[in-house]
């Protein structure tokens, strides 16, 4: 819609995850360094949690990307309790049959499956996205599975991701054994100001942008309004887009985002921000170098909360 008006080949801002457009803050970083070093070490369980929208499972695309060539990898994503055992959705993630056999037959199929790749000098790897939906029940299965390691041979490896709900989980006392084969574990936090500027500038730079679109003290403004989740500030950066150019604004000023913001907020929409951040205190930079904090009533009424 807008891509022609400001000079790009592609939407910067879609909320899908993209590795494409994957930035590298400070925090995807080390994330990223501990699912590899979970991957490279064979660590029997690996965890990664972080807010919804905190590019876990861009992350997660990556990694998938970047495999070594003798994984055999089985991506499980929104797993829950009530929608099927969880060997079905293990074995379905495997691309192996899984029809209505007893468990312990069906468990002896899985067995065989890893031990048989295990022997072609491969590993299975099972990499489970939205991992706070699991219940206790079937976090102590999935420990289980992991019984099939012996000794020093690593089999199987475990990747867990989710949101931090899945930290509280972990610490179930009815969860000790499965806590104690965490080998490596990493939170996502959200990005800072200044990440949160390179972040918007990363994903227009990819995007073929030509000149910058959203100045500092706009991107001051994207960080107080979304609180620095990368998927917030995907719809915010879009949606002022989509303004910009209705307004034929080449620049995406903090003046223009503030009218888009306000007009918003009247109509009833994007209120979701409400509970992200309930009472942030916005600060602008004056030309001369000078902070202020922005006023809370008026036309400037901080919208969206």
């Amino acid at each position: 819609m807008y891509e022609r008006f400001y000079e790009l080949t592609s939407r910067p801002f879609l909320t899908v995850p993209d590795p494409s457009f994957l930035f590298w803050s400070e925090g995807h970083e080390l994330a990223y360094t501990m699912l590899r070093y979970g991957v490279e070490t064979r660590a029997l369980i690996t965890v990664i949690t972080g807010e919804i929208g905190a590019g876990k499972t861009t992350l997660l695309r990556h990694l998938m990307n970047d495999m070594p060539d003798n994984v055999t990898m089985g991506l499980v994503s929104n797993m829950q309790e009530g929608r099927g055992d969880l060997l079905h959705w293990v074995m379905m993630s495997l691309d192996q049959d899984f029809d209505d056999e007893p468990y312990v037959k069906l468990f002896k199929k899985f067995q065989d499956f890893v031990i048989a790749k295990y022997a072609e000098g491969r590993r299975v790897m099972l990499v489970i996205d939205e991992a706070q939906n699991l219940s206790v029940k079937m976090l102590e299965e999935l420990r289980m599975l992991s019984n099939i390691n012996a000794d020093k041979d690593e089999l199987l490896q475990i990747i867990l991701v989710g949101q931090p709900q899945l930290r509280e989980l972990l610490a179930d006392p009815a969860l000790v054994q499965f806590a104690q084969r965490i080998a490596a574990d990493f939170h996502l936090s959200r990005l800072t100001a200044s990440e949160t500027a390179s972040y918007v500038a990363h994903r227009m730079e990819v995007s073929g942008a030509q000149w910058e679109v959203f100045p500092k003290r706009t991107c001051d403004l994207i960080y107080e309004a979304t609180g620095g989740v990368p998927r917030l500030i995907n719809i915010l950066c879009d949606l002022s887009l989509v303004y910009g150019y209705s307004c034929e604004r080449k620049v995406i000023d903090d003046d223009l985002l503030w009218e888009f913001l306000s007009s918003v907020r009247r109509h009833g929409i994007y209120t979701h921000l409400a509970a992200r951040n309930p009472a942030p205190k916005l600060v602008a930079t004056t030309e001369d170098g000078a902070k202020a904090e922005l006023p809370s009533a008026g036309p400037r009424d901080t919208p969206g909360y």
